[in-house]
């Protein structure tokens, strides 16, 4: 076995570990599933967890109303293949319900209006685990996380109050009302995710290989066009070959210039990046250092 394979089964070995732990401590998780790359893993490490079984949680797709038609379409699709259930909770209902005041400005993130959703779900259900995806070098906020990192009643999170996790135990004890949002390939970097991947073999949207798109350069980055988002006067316009690192809303996901058809040429492309995912990528990350701290001690995911 190679070294680069080994440590890939490390790594699978320590996410089926928590997601069982998950499992057997709390009485009603779920898993949040975006149809994204890292949600695809943990949907496939959660067969290899939990089958010939069912999965003994739902998945839920906190919907903004501004995803990629792609990455929707993939998600319809595996959901179907598996025949888990799958809850959708939508971030255009917590607007018109709340009478939530949406980001103004040309690219209108819905990033932290999906707590709204989030919580309200979470409730709805009495679900008190909510397994994610989310990665510990993606954003130094991420990096302040636990496996287990425990929610208040307001599903508000506190980077000083992190219990710690010696030895690899995970304690799941939270108060009613509390909520655990759990992190099973937190120790996993990009280039993990993609080797893994490539190893089974896993489909993805073809959002992640290049192809042509249109798009306006913003910042120096490349924002596709959509009904979201429509060129105005002095817009600079092309068409290029792109690829998508991660997929948010179309409204504050920029693509990636690529010719990457291929798993083997997305991972050549990132052993030689020295631009995290999210850097490269996410704009609504930018508006500040704290920008996604401060939206997790709001309740975000």
């Amino acid at each position: 076995m190679s070294n680069t394979n080994h440590y890939l089964e490390q790594l699978e070995n320590e996410a089926i570990y928590i997601l069982r732990e998950t499992a057997a401590q709390f009485e009603k998780p779920a898993l949040l599933f975006s149809g994204g790359k890292d949600s695809i893993v943990l949907v496939h490490l959660a067969l290899k967890a939990f089958r010939p079984g069912k999965f003994p949680f739902p998945l839920v797709h906190i919907d903004t109303g501004h995803n990629f038609p792609e990455a929707i379409a993939f998600r319809d699709y595996l959901v179907n293949q598996i025949g888990e259930e799958l809850l959708v909770a939508s971030v255009e209902d917590s607007i018109k319900k709340h009478n939530l005041k949406e980001t103004t400005g040309r690219f209108p993130s819905r990033n932290s209006l999906q707590t709204y959703a989030l919580l309200e779900i979470i409730q709805e259900n009495e679900f008190d685990a909510c397994i994610g995806g989310a990665r510990r070098d993606e954003e130094k906020a991420r990096a302040k996380e636990r496996i287990f990192s425990v929610r208040d009643d307001f599903g508000q999170w506190n980077p000083k109050l992190q219990r710690p996790e010696l030895w690899d135990i995970l304690n799941g004890k939270v108060q009613k009302g509390n909520n655990v949002r759990v992190f099973p390939i937190s120790n996993w970097t990009e280039l993990d995710v993609w080797n893994y991947i490539q190893k089974n073999n896993i489909e993805l949207p073809n959002l992640y290989f290049a192809h042509e798109r249109e798009c306006i350069v913003h910042n120096d980055k490349l924002v596709a066009t959509s009904k979201f988002i429509q060129p105005i006067e002095g817009d600079i316009i092309v068409v290029e070959k792109v690829r998508y690192r991660t997929v948010g809303d179309m409204t504050c996901t920029a693509a990636v210039l690529s010719n990457a058809t291929t798993i083997q040429d997305i991972i050549d492309d990132i052993i030689i990046t020295k631009i995290s995912e999210r850097g490269q990528t996410r704009l609504d990350d930018q508006l500040s250092e704290a920008a996604m701290e401060d939206r997790k001690k709001q309740g975000y995911f």
